[in-house]
Formats: structure tokens, C-alpha cells, sequence
């Protein structure tokens, strides 16, 4: 783990961040007894499974197994690593947060957080020219022009950049920023006059300014659209790569749109800002767009995390549709079922929601194709379907893009369409697919250490019924924790999942290191054990007396001398099959007949404290 957290620190974190509401934050939550129930993010469900605990603050799901702490769910939901959980949860709870023994990465958090911080203030510092200065009228015309409300300006932060060189190099200097830092944050373009000597201009000038934010919400670049009607101009500029931003893992909206993007399970992706905001302003808010139209692996993997399917919904020019067919890959590497919806020329979603409405828009969505319904459809277009180059083309390229899917059922369906369209028959195309040679394997990119991976763990056995009881009463009831490191020998217990929690627990007691059940979970790395745990703690099996189910009642055997016994059955049954071996000397029979006579007596006693206890 890189970085360590003090632990005074990361239980501060987590008693200050209470589960419910942490991940009532991100799903909705309905109470159910003691208890919150809800559906599970982590799998798709009908019916409720995701139970909340706000007593023992963890979570467990009854549907796929999956539990842990508020750290878990945080590292989960959001793919992150532990640090980075924590981090989140400590700015929620505006905690500081400190990291012991490593100064590389302190220096880049503190990097970033200066980073963040300008860009913070810089937003504001747009906004409020876009609103009151003089020189943003013209970007509050445009504005009016496109029919972009009030109400949306302010939820988007957008802003007006002044149409000056050094309008961003000065402010910077006035709140005390060095311009080199600004540079790292994109804001300022450095050159070098032919004296040698640097010089700063603003990068964003004259323009009209939309944040981009991550999934916290906080801004970390920006794009920026011209106003003027100046052809050489590039139409939009967006902020360059930063320690802060990534343009090819950041999507516009998704901020405001994760809470749709769950509800509905699926995502609408369009090309740009502004139809963005028309679709969320419209009510049709499970939206994201990506910062061009390059859609990137990356952001289907983000997106998967959310949704289970997405349509496209690019511009009608060429230049969408070649978009949109260029997502393919990514989409479908990332599981995600993949549909087309084709705004009618010559509108963008923006312009047919101002002139049809969001109902309209919706209805559009809903109809939309199957991605290869649609992508036969435009090869059909562009090809001259009477010639054979053109049927070539359209068979070749449905079978190399339907190969992709490792689907013999799709593979067929769309062998049988693309010939009704084409006028051959089924079995030719089903014969010419399969003389195209399966598509090149697409190797994964470079892996980023900024995106620490769970590492694999090998699911677990559930253990004995009285294992579970054991290990539950131990991690919920501190008081019997003393009994029982008295009375238990840990070779008794036979599940090694149990044993390592039991173990665990009992030095905990002894060294005094005990951090509570919450903050231990939080720090359990392997996935299987942490979600072993947490089946074992939300068991529903009641619990009326744990001290008699330790130690025994009058007439009743306990919890740990069942263990106990257990154990000696066990040593008795290897000892018995022992004396039928042939190849034992009389001695040897002797000294096994002995050791058994004494656990039978063993076995008779009541259990005591352990000798060195």
C-alpha cells in the first residue's frame, strides 16, 4: 500500500463517516429494522438485497456476497485503491489527511491539491465575469441564443474567459499562484523570448468556459469555446493532460449523472457540452459525454461501473457516425450492451430538444437500434449494395466487427439480416464469415499505477456452523474475548479463514491493538475474506445469550468445549485407523492405545483455563 495512514488518523476518518449515510450518498436506501436495505450497485437485482448495518457500520449483500466496511464500499464503488478511499472520505468529512514515510507522495498530493485549488478559484473567477463583467456580454448573448437557462449556467458553472492575453496571469499574481504552477495546471502557455528570458500568456482567451469535473464533482479542466467568428480559431480548446486531468478517463456530466446512470442502468452518450446540458435540463439526465468523441476504453470501463448498457447518440454529420462506430471495441471489451439512436439530420440533440422537447427526445432514445442493426443500416449507405465491391464490403465488414463479439448467436441473426439486405441467401453469408480470420487480439494498455488493481483471492469454504457462531461472537461481543483466549486453543478450529480471524482478534486482546471491527474490516486486503466476514456477521440466526453459548449452561455443552471435543474425535478417529496398520510395532500400538484412553478422559472433563493462560 502505498503510503501509511496513522491509525489514530483512519479510525478519525471512519467514525466520521457514518455508512448509511456515505452510501445512502451514492444508492438509495430504505430502512428495514435495524437495518437499511437497497439494491446492490455491485450486481444487477430486482429485489433488495444490499443490507446496511449502521450498528456494526458494515455491508454485506445477501444476492452476491459481496462486504466490507465504508473504505470497501467506497474502494469498490468507485475502483480505487484503500489510500484513495480514505482520501475521499476524509475530504467529505473535511479531515486532514496526513501520509507517514513518504515524501514522493506527499509532494504529489500536494501538488494536486494546489492544482485542485486553482482551479476552484478560477472557475468562480469566470463565472463571475461571464455574469457581471461587461466583456461577457458577448458570451451571455450566445448563451440566449442557444437557449441555455439561467438555472443551467449556474448547475454547470460555466463561465466567460476575457479576451485578453494576460487577464489569467495577472489574477494569478494577485492571489499569489506561481506561474510556473499555473502552467502545470494548463491555464498558461509558457514561450521564451530570443533574450532567454520566459513569458506567460493565457492559454483560455475570449472564450466561453465549461468546467470539467470529475466523479467528486471537483473541477479539473476545462474546455473552452470561441465566440468570435474567427474561422483559424480552433472551435473548442480543452485543458492539456495534468496531474489532475486525463482527458481519455474523464466524461463530461458524469458528476450529475451518476445518480440516473444507476437508476436506469443505462447511459446516453452525446457528443458535446451543450447537448449535454439540453438533455439533463430536458429530464433526460442519464447523460455523460466524453471531452471530443473519441470514446476510450477507459471510459466504458468507468461507465460499467454504473450501467449495463449505453446509446450513442452522436451527431448526424459523418463525423458522429464514424464516432460512434469507432466506439465499438471499447464498449463492447467493457460487457456493456451497446444501442444507436440517430438524431435526424440536420440536428444535434440540443437543437431537436429545442425544437421537439425532452419527450421527443426520449421517445427517440427509446427507439433506438441495436448497434448492428444500425451499423448495417450505414454500411449499406455507403456502399453501393447493387455492385459486387459493395456487397464485399458490407459482408467484410460485419463479420471482422460481429467477430468481435464472440457471439455464435449474433453471428447467425445478423448472417440472416445482412442477407435480406443484400438479396443472397443466409448460407452464403454465414460461409463468407466464416472465411474472415477471428479480428487481432487487442492487447490491454500499459497499466496505470494510478489505478490500483484488487488482487485476485480464491473464494473460501464456508466453515462449520460452530466455527461461524465463534468467530461472530468474537468480533461482536469484546467482553467474552478474555474468557475465551483463556479457554481456546486455536488448533481446535480447523477452518483457516476463521482461524486467522479468531487469531487475529485474541493477539488484538492481548497487545492491546484491537482497532475495532469497522476499521480492521477496512484493512483486510484479501476480497473473499472480507466478504466471508461480513456473511458471517449479518447471519440472521438469533443470538439470545452468547455466554451461554460460550461456556456452556447446566445440562448444555458450550461453544468452545464443542470445539474441544471436536478436535479430541478427530485425533481419536486418525489414532483408530492407525491400529489396523500391519507395520506398527507392539510399542508403537502400546503408546497409541495409551494416548487414546487419555482423551477419552480428556473428552469427560469440563473445559478448564489453559495451563499457560
Amino acid at each position: 500500500m502505498g503510503g501509511m495512514i496513522p491509525p489514530a488518523t483512519l479510525e478519525q476518518v471512519r467514525s466520521a463517516s457514518d455508512i448509511v449515510d456515505v452510501i445512502g450518498g451514492y444508492i438509495p436506501l430504505k430502512r428495514a429494522g435495524g437495518s437499511f436495505l437497497g439494491l446492490c450497485p455491485f450486481h444487477k437485482e430486482k429485489s433488495p438485497s444490499f443490507n446496511v448495518n449502521p450498528h456494526k457500520q458494515f455491508f454485506y449483500c445477501f444476492g452476491c456476497g459481496v462486504g466490507g466496511s465504508v473504505f470497501t464500499f467506497v474502494q469498490k464503488y468507485e475502483n480505487i485503491g484503500f489510500v484513495d478511499a480514505v482520501r475521499r472520505l476524509a475530504e467529505r468529512a473535511r479531515i486532514p489527511l496526513e501520509l507517514e514515510n513518504n515524501p514522493v507522495q506527499q509532494q504529489a498530493r500536494h501538488l494536486k491539491d494546489q492544482l485542485l485549488e486553482i482551479h476552484e478559484q478560477i472557475t468562480t473567477r469566470w463565472q463571475s465575469a461571464l455574469s457581471n463583467d461587461a466583456s461577457g456580454q458577448i458570451a451571455r448573448d450566445y448563451l440566449a441564443k442557444r437557449q441555455v437557462a439561467d438555472e443551467a449556467v449556474k448547475l454547470f458553472r460555466l463561465g466567460y474567459a476575457p479576451d485578453l492575453w494576460d487577464d489569467t496571469v495577472n489574477w494569478a499574481k494577485s492571489k499569489g499562484y506561481a506561474l510556473d504552477l499555473m502552467e502545470q495546471a494548463g491555464l498558461v502557455v509558457r514561450t521564451v523570448r530570443e533574450d532567454g528570458n520566459a513569458h506567460y500568456y493565457d492559454r483560455f482567451r475570449g472564450r466561453l468556459m465549461f468546467p470539467i469535473c470529475d466523479e467528486q464533482g471537483r473541477v479539473v479542466g476545462f474546455s473552452g469555446r470561441v465566440l468570435s467568428g474567427d474561422e483559424k480559431t480552433a472551435k473548442y480548446v480543452n485543458s492539456p493532460e495534468s496531474p489532475i486531468f486525463t482527458k481519455g478517463k474523464l466524461m463530461f456530466g458524469l458528476d450529475k449523472s451518476k445518480r440516473a446512470l444507476l437508476d436506469t442502468h443505462s447511459a446516453i452518450i452525446c457528443e458535446g457540452q451543450l447537448d449535454l446540458i439540453a438533455c439533463f435540463m430536458a429530464g433526460v439526465k442519464n447523460v455523460v459525454a466524453p471531452q471530443g468523441t473519441a470514446l476510450t476504453g477507459d471510459h466504458a470501463q468507468i461507465l460499467k461501473r454504473y450501467v449495463d448498457e449505453v446509446v450513442l447518440c452522436f451527431d448526424s454529420d459523418n463525423a458522429g457516425q464514424k464516432a460512434a462506430v469507432r466506439a465499438l471495441d471499447g464498449l463492447l471489451a467493457a460487457g456493456l450492451a451497446i444501442r444507436v439512436a440517430t438524431v435526424p439530420a440536420p440536428h444535434d440533440p440540443d437543437s431537436y430538444i429545442k425544437e421537439f422537447g425532452g419527450p421527443a427526445y426520449q421517445q427517440l432514445i427509446a427507439q433506438a437500434q441495436s448497434f448492428f442493426d444500425y451499423y448495417l443500416g450505414r454500411l449499406c449507405a455507403i456502399n453501393e449494395i447493387t455492385t459486387d465491391k459493395g456487397r464485399r464490403a458490407v459482408v467484410q465488414a460485419m463479420s471482422e466487427d460481429l467477430h468481435k463479439t464472440n457471439s455464435d448467436v449474433l453471428l447467425d441473426t445478423y448472417a440472416q439480416k445482412t442477407a435480406m439486405r443484400l438479396g443472397v441467401s443466409a448460407e452464403a453469408v454465414r460461409s463468407e464469415f466464416k472465411k474472415s480470420p477471428p479480428p487481432a487480439p487487442s492487447y490491454p494498455e500499459e497499466e496505470d499505477e494510478s489505478l490500483p488493481v484488487e488482487p485476485e483471492s480464491k473464494p473460501i469454504t464456508r466453515p462449520s456452523a460452530n466455527e461461524e457462531w465463534l468467530a461472530r461472537l468474537l468480533l461482536e461481543h469484546d467482553e467474552f474475548v478474555e474468557w475465551v483466549d483463556a479457554h481456546l486453543e486455536l488448533d481446535w478450529v480447523t477452518h483457516p479463514a476463521v482461524r486467522f480471524i479468531i487469531a487475529t482478534r485474541l493477539d488484538g486482546f492481548r497487545n492491546q491493538t484491537w482497532p475495532g471491527l469497522p476499521t480492521w474490516m477496512s484493512l483486510i486486503e484479501d476480497t473473499a475474506m472480507r466478504n466471508l466476514i461480513a456473511s458471517i456477521l449479518t447471519d440472521k440466526r438469533p443470538c439470545p445469550a452468547p455466554e451461554a453459548v460460550l461456556q456452556g449452561s447446566p445440562g448444555k455443552t458450550g461453544l468452545v468445549q464443542r470445539l474441544r471435543d471436536e478436535f479430541i474425535d478427530r485425533q481419536l478417529a486418525a489414532l483408530q485407523c492407525r491400529l489396523t496398520r500391519s507395520d506398527l510395532s507392539p510399542e508403537e500400538n502400546q503408546k497409541d492405545a495409551t494416548l487414546m484412553l487419555a482423551l477419552r478422559q480428556t473428552k469427560r472433563q469440563p473445559l478448564t483455563p489453559r495451563a499457560d493462560a
